[in-house]
């Protein structure tokens, strides 16, 4: 009996080559094509999958899983990588790790496949998000081991083979794209002292180019999930964000460019364009500073958005670290209700106006009118008590 294998499957010369590549080493291969918002027609996926050798080729829309199981916990923890990087590529890799071991166990195949670099986070966030839910699965990752050193031996061995592959001048960008945004590097962007080039970016215009005029856009949230936009409700999650990536896109909003610490030790410099997630990291802040306590929020600040993005970054989704932390924001997430409304220009989002049902602004006490509530004289007490300590170190110091 054939060994069976269920491979991670895009369609490009990478993968399609390991389709024929494990079909000669003896297995039996399935392909597995994830719909997660990467805005490619994929109806002709199962037939390139099977004239590639496979026997089976499944292609899934998964879009509204990613958003609401991945994309929103990870924006209630309000996530960003080194404090930059919303995380689009990192957050699609367990959920298509789910769904390989899924029909691994549907096809009763022992092995799944990746096409993963070896000095790459993604063979990392694969592996260690198969093993975490299936630790006797095997994992295959032929791009770290097999006998090709360059794009034109693939090529070869694709036209040798009859693979369907388009051959055309290579895009100097390695580009990964989701719902939640573009993950873009290589080429002239492996120079981190040149500007990133125009035609690197797939879905944001150019701040320069972007209208003269500012555009106002209102968010809706309904216990911690976006629920519409500008009045408009949402049903599907995936949806919304995808509205919000056409509209900010097009003020040039959500492009970043940074060096960032791979897994793997070594230095990356990578762009990547988020307009819709950015737009709602912006708007999820500043409702959640509205409606918690000083002492929750600062927190919430402190422990939870780096560490958040960590175990993201490195591949841990599924740890008891990653369900704790989301019990903490999903209870946050209770209150987070209302709407913000944000200015966006030129590549830049700002809040200009929040409100909530659950808002812990009280008016009287902030005013400095006529309708002022707060005790000021309390103000001198509480300050004396608050300052004791460092008026006894000034008697020290003195």
């Amino acid at each position: 009996m054939a060994k069976r294998v269920i491979l991670a499957y895009s369609g490009g010369l990478d993968t399609s080559v390991i389709v024929r590549w494990l079909t000669d080493k003896g297995y039996e291969v399935i392909t597995y094509t994830a719909d997660v918002g990467q805005g490619e027609e994929l109806t002709e996926i199962p037939d390139k999958a099977r004239a590639s050798g496979a026997v089976e080729a499944i292609v899934e829309d998964i879009k509204e899983e990613f958003a609401r199981d991945f994309c929103l916990p990870t924006l209630r923890a309000l996530a960003l990588y080194e404090g930059k990087y919303p995380l689009t590529a990192s957050l699609s890799r367990p959920l298509i790790s789910k769904k390989l071991v899924y029909y691994a166990q549907k096809f009763k195949a022992d092995y799944v496949a990746h096409g993963s670099t070896g000095k790459g986070n993604d063979q990392v966030r694969f592996e260690l998000s198969v093993w975490a839910l299936n630790p006797d699965i095997e994992v295959i990752a032929p791009v770290r081991e097999w006998e090709f050193k360059a794009r034109e031996e693939q090529v070869e061995y694709a036209k040798r083979h009859n693979i369907p592959v388009k051959v055309t001048k290579e895009k100097p960008y390695s580009i990964d794209r989701n719902l939640w945004g573009v993950s873009i590097e290589c080429g002239p962007l492996e120079d981190p002292w040149q500007e990133p080039p125009e035609d690197a970016y797939q879905i944001t215009i150019s701040p320069e180019k972007a209208p003269d005029e500012p555009e106002y856009v209102t968010v809706g949230f309904e216990k911690g999930v976006p629920v519409s936009v500008n009045g408009k409700n949402y049903s599907l999650l995936s949806e919304l964000v995808l509205e919000l990536n056409e509209i900010a896109g097009r003020h040039g909003v959500g492009r970043i460019d940074m060096v960032e610490n791979r897994l793997v030790g070594i230095k990356s410099r990578e762009i990547y364009e988020a307009p819709g997630a950015l737009v709602l990291y912006e708007a999820y802040r500043d409702l959640l500073s509205l409606v918690t306590d000083r002492f929750t929020f600062h927190y919430f600040l402190s422990h939870v958005p780096h560490e958040y993005a960590k175990l993201v970054y490195e591949g841990l989704w599924f740890t008891p670290l990653r369900e704790a932390l989301d019990a903490f924001t999903g209870k946050l997430s209770e209150y987070v209700s209302g709407e913000v409304r944000l200015k966006l220009f030129k590549g830049a989002v700002s809040v200009v106006g929040r409100r909530s049902p659950n808002s812990l602004y009280v008016e009287d006490l902030a005013t400095y009118s006529e309708k002022d509530a707060f005790d000021h004289l309390a103000g001198k007490h509480f300050t004396k008590v608050w300052g004791l300590p460092l008026k006894v170190l000034g008697r020290r110091r003195t």
